[in-house]
């Protein structure tokens, strides 16, 4: 991925997805004072709600993007996905689920992110979209390859024409996991040598998101995938970090639109 900056708003963009209007955003250019300084678009964390709004509709216009026509969900770290027409009238989100689809045109898919993996989607030859937010519970759950399906069911979408990109969350190094979590991992994947990697000093367990993630893609018939392979514990610099910043924190934003 590469890095943008638009008036302050700082945001990066994948090749795979230049057809597309999108962005994953950073922490810079908003309007929050600490310590969800400064573009936190997390409604639910104890930022001021007008601060927040403002942070929104920056980052929708940096993108160009229709903020009256954004959609989002209530995330709750589920394999949930959910297909998208427009927005409804009323209500700030539309259900409670980790993934949204559209064929939609102007119609911006808009996720919120600390530390959980950003999954972008989108079918070039079918033009549908999706995204997605997997923390460990969703890439147990296998939510990527919920997402691949639900787009092939509703749209006709074939795995081997999608392009996806994998963005900025937690990396390896830094996402310490119980034994639980090792145990879950396990089962879902039939193993956990490839996504689980143990400290030498005390044997705690590490959990490989970014891996994870691709190997499910990969497994649902995905070829086309990019890894940003940039962790947000590490560049709390540039992106929010609930377990980096001990929870006290903002939420960085993800948007895709046709």
């Amino acid at each position: 991925m590469e890095r943008h900056e638009k008036q302050g708003i700082v945001f990066y963009r994948s090749n795979l997805l230049d057809e597309l209007r999108h962005g994953v955003f950073t922490r810079h250019g908003g309007v929050s004072v600490p310590p969800f300084a400064a573009l936190n678009v997390g409604g639910n964390v104890g930022d001021d709600p007008r601060a927040v709004r403002t942070n929104h509709v920056r980052m929708y216009e940096a993108i160009g993007v229709d903020d009256s026509r954004a959609c989002t969900v209530w995330q709750v770290h589920s394999a949930d996905v959910v297909m998208v027409r427009g927005p409804v009238q009323g209500r700030r989100w539309l259900a409670h689920a980790d993934a949204m689809m559209t064929d939609q045109p102007d119609t911006p898919l808009s996720m919120r992110f600390a530390d959980c993996t950003p999954i972008l989607f989108f079918d070039p030859q079918r033009r549908v979209i999706a995204a997605a937010h997997a923390g460990w519970r969703g890439t147990v759950q296998g939510i990527a390859s919920s997402v691949v399906r639900a787009m092939h069911d509703a749209y006709g979408s074939t795995p081997v024409d999608l392009r996806v990109v994998i963005g900025p969350s937690i990396g390896p190094k830094r996402y310490q996991v119980g034994e639980e979590v090792v145990e879950a991992v396990r089962v879902h994947f039939g193993g956990a040598d490839d996504t689980i990697r143990r400290s030498t000093e005390d044997g705690t367990a590490y959990l490989d998101l970014w891996t994870a993630n691709r190997i499910e893609l990969e497994r649902a018939g995905v070829r086309c995938i990019e890894v940003a392979g940039l962790c947000t514990a590490e560049r709390t610099d540039e992106f929010f970090s609930h377990r980096a910043e001990k929870g006290r924190t903002g939420r960085f934003g993800a948007v895709l639109c046709l």
